[in-house]
């Protein structure tokens, strides 16, 4: 705990992973909360980390990548600490944050995935509370002498990327319709994965231009319509093969595949392994 002399009162745990976490998990660094007593700058640059914070209450600024952001309560960050960045808090109306510096072999496809999707790196989510009670149990368990330490805060940590994913298109209207009118397109791809629907039909049944449509719904889902359509049929094929005798060609057909060489082509290509290898193997 700083004394009161600091900038800061603070709550924090350093934490040194094992090698076996640096290896195969995600890992918390530091984690902590920080309630600023007066305005002071806190600059870093080429960290190998991960930083994700929340604005519990009180206001604040982040420099990240040439910009400034104004934080305010409720407001999230996650920033890629190899690139220079600082934050202040308000004199008026001091910050409380919670924070954790996390890396790991995977930290960083993850925010280069998040990157490339044009997510913000400073983000109003729809639910901060989810954030402040992650952040929390994190804090916690890194407090704690539980065995599993190092899986639990792995699993914590991919929870709160999800988080990032999940929230950080929430701020305005738009954002939602658009979220809503690719949750309908979902639903219908899985309901009528069995038809033939191509972007073009797509596109009109929503009223949404195709390449928006394919751009954001790879935004939001990782992947294109037609890629989604294939894993949906390719499910669905998993199933008949498991606990039908169908022939190959009569599921190929009855899961949407036109041409049965294709299906088992892409079947192929998901599974490593032809659809009656899938069979004999399940």
């Amino acid at each position: 705990m700083i004394t009161s002399n600091s900038p800061s009162v603070s709550d924090r745990v350093i934490i040194t992973p094992s090698a076996y976490a640096k290896g195969h998990y995600l890992y918390a660094q530091e984690i902590g909360s920080l309630q600023s007593l007066r305005p002071h700058i806190s600059s870093r640059d080429q960290i190998d980390s991960f930083l994700f914070l929340i604005v519990l209450t009180g206001k604040g600024e982040l420099t990240y990548r040439s910009q400034t952001f104004s934080l305010k309560q409720g407001d999230c960050a996650w920033i890629d600490c190899h690139f220079p960045y600082s934050h202040e808090s308000s004199s008026s109306f001091p910050w409380e944050l919670k924070w954790v510096h996390f890396s790991g072999e995977t930290a960083a496809e993850f925010y280069r995935q998040f990157s490339t999707q044009n997510l913000p790196a400073v983000f109003t989510p729809e639910n901060p509370a989810i954030f402040n009670e992650c952040l929390s149990a994190l804090l916690l368990l890194h407090k704690s002498s539980e065995p599993l330490k190092e899986l639990m805060s792995h699993a914590y940590l991919t929870q709160l990327i999800s988080y990032c994913y999940q929230e950080s298109t929430a701020g305005t209207k738009s954002q939602r319709d658009v979220r809503e009118k690719l949750s309908l397109v979902n639903q219908y791809l899985h309901t009528h994965f069995s038809e033939q629907s191509s972007l073009d039909d797509l596109s009109q049944m929503f009223y949404i231009s195709k390449y928006y449509l394919i751009r954001e719904y790879k935004k939001n889902y990782g992947t294109t319509p037609g890629n989604a359509l294939i894993m949906i049929r390719i499910s669905h094929a998993k199933e008949l093969l498991r606990f039908s005798s169908d022939s190959v060609e009569r599921i190929a057909s009855l899961c949407g595949f036109q041409d049965t060489a294709y299906f088992i082509r892409m079947f192929k290509r998901s599974e490593g392994m032809t659809p009656l290898e899938y069979r004999r193997k399940w």
